[in-house]
């Protein structure tokens, strides 16, 4: 028998004792097709007849926190559902202390941190045995805090963490790396106009905090070409030390063990030289008024509006929260007045946005065609000002509370959002039942509290006022919203490398 006839003859075969199965599932079929549900179950309801059970109270799972002799505050949280472990140390450290002629040496401190490999390890040899566990290991400095992290699987966590406290404690800050990110961050700067949108956030902080603030101020070639490979080491060491980090592990291992695991890779840690100074930067307003940015290119506006805002520690913080749902969302003023009835734009917004240790911004804005502009603007404004002026309904309070507290749950979904909030309310000097008090709070605010926020912490006097768009098409002109001011140019030419 060739090979051709002994497949056809085993086809066959297989075909005959197959049909009694395939009968069997014909038949359940069509019985399948034969049966309709019940209409009721077909049958939309209403929204105002969908029941939902209460929403679940945020429960804080049973952790542990301790310091070591050197300094080092530990956070941990066993989580056996998966066999992962996740680890984060957050340093007392931001790119608002690096010195102001050195912008940029915050972030590329951070970086170079992993990229360049440890003192026992070159960057490739790092690369490889993290690839080799599909582990991973993250650093990086941001204007406010610095941080490294691990994920690991259980079974690696031993090595991986031994890599992390490698890569925390002993980097090798390999000067073609730093070169390397310096030639990234060059690049950036060039391309930094590209975007209306990027122009607009930073152009408006600028405004706001002013262009030399830490919270505004942009990397420039000049900064870059001041950084040195011995400045990069210097503020690390400055900030990168065991008194000022705190050290959070949440997943699958044993505490004991790892207790063991921490003293034995950072219990011998120690700082070098002096500690950063950490005294916070003093902040105003820098400025007020209507400012535009050029872009002849543009079809439509790119807006941005507000002025200096609060901390989340203010008396009021919970009434704006509230405040905020009743101005934004699909139910709320600003989309049901600007974009729905004015159809003025698709995307609109305004928000008090406060941050832990100093103020943040309250900022509004979006995206219109070119000749609604200043419609778009005075709209936006009168929605302000009608928060501060008339007050919020019943079922405007009732709702935008509903949205606070719905979707404030979500940050705690998982016991690594968790273990991360309660390290953000040690590293910001929080109360650890901060969380607790903003609940309590929210339930309790009242239709007067939200007007008396509103008043107090909305300010039109000092409103900031910014379009990035083509001028010729902006019909009425913005001067309409400057009548006994002029209208500021904002310049936004990036300084040459040699500036």
């Amino acid at each position: 028998m060739n090979a051709i006839s002994w497949f056809m003859g085993t086809r066959r075969s297989l075909r005959r004792r197959m049909m009694p199965l395939l009968a069997l599932v014909g038949v359940f079929a069509v019985l399948l097709l034969a049966w309709q549900p019940a209409a009721s179950a077909l049958t939309p309801r209403h929204y105002d007849e969908l029941e939902f059970p209460p929403l679940r109270d945020i429960e804080i799972p049973a952790y542990e926190r301790y310091e070591l002799p050197n300094g080092l505050v530990v956070y941990l949280l066993e989580d056996h559902e998966l066999p992962l472990v996740s680890g984060s140390a957050t340093f007392r450290t931001g790119g608002r202390f690096e010195p102001s002629e050195q912008v940029g040496l915050a972030s590329l401190t951070g970086e170079a941190m992993r990229v360049g490999g440890t003192t026992s390890l070159t960057a490739d040899a790092l690369n490889q045995a993290l690839e080799q566990r599909a582990a991973s290991i993250e650093t990086s400095i941001d204007t406010s805090e610095g941080s490294a992290s691990f994920n690991a699987l259980t079974e690696d966590v031993a090595d991986v963490f031994a890599l992390f406290a490698d890569v925390v404690q002993r980097p090798a800050f390999a000067n073609d790396r730093i070169d390397l990110l310096k030639r990234q961050y060059s690049g950036s700067i060039a391309r930094r106009n590209d975007n209306p949108d990027s122009i607009t956030s930073r152009e408006f902080r600028k405004l706001v905090y002013g262009a030399n603030s830490p919270y505004a101020r942009t990397v420039e070639y000049a900064t870059l070409a001041a950084i040195e490979r011995q400045d990069v080491e210097r503020f690390y060491q400055a900030s990168i030390r065991p008194e000022q980090t705190i050290l959070g592990i949440v997943g699958d291992f044993d505490s004991a063990q790892m207790k063991q695991w921490v003293a034995d890779y950072f219990g011998r840690w120690q700082g070098t030289g002096p500690a950063l100074d950490t005294a916070l930067p003093t902040v105003e307003q820098a400025r007020a008024g209507v400012f535009k940015v050029e872009q002849p290119q543009l079809t439509q506006s790119y807006i941005q509006l507000g002025h200096l805002g609060g901390q989340l520690d203010y008396p009021n913080h919970a009434a704006l929260a509230v405040m905020n749902e009743v101005l934004n969302g699909f139910s709320g003023r600003l989309f049901n007045e600007v974009r729905s009835r004015q159809g003025l734009a698709y995307s609109v917004y305004a928000f008090w946005a406060p941050r832990y240790d100093h103020p943040g911004l309250f900022v509004g804005g979006g995206q219109t065609r070119s000749e609604a502009t200043v419609p778009f603007i005075q709209s936006t404004l009168a929605e302000i000002d009608r928060i501060r002026t008339a007050t919020v309904s019943d079922g405007e309070l009732a709702q935008a509370k509903d949205a606070v507290l719905n979707s404030f749950v979500f940050n705690f979904q998982n016991p690594s959002q968790i273990l991360a909030r309660l390290i953000r309310y040690e590293y910001y000097d929080y109360p650890q039942d901060f969380v607790f008090q903003f609940q309590d709070q929210v339930r309790e605010a009242t239709v007067a509290q939200v007007q008396a926020a509103a008043q107090a912490n909305l300010r039109p006097d000092q409103m900031v006022i910014l379009v990035v768009g083509n001028s010729a098409a902006i019909q009425p002109s913005l001067d309409a919203l400057a009548p006994n001011t002029a209208v500021t140019p904002i310049d936004i030419t990036i300084p040459s490398p040699g500036a």
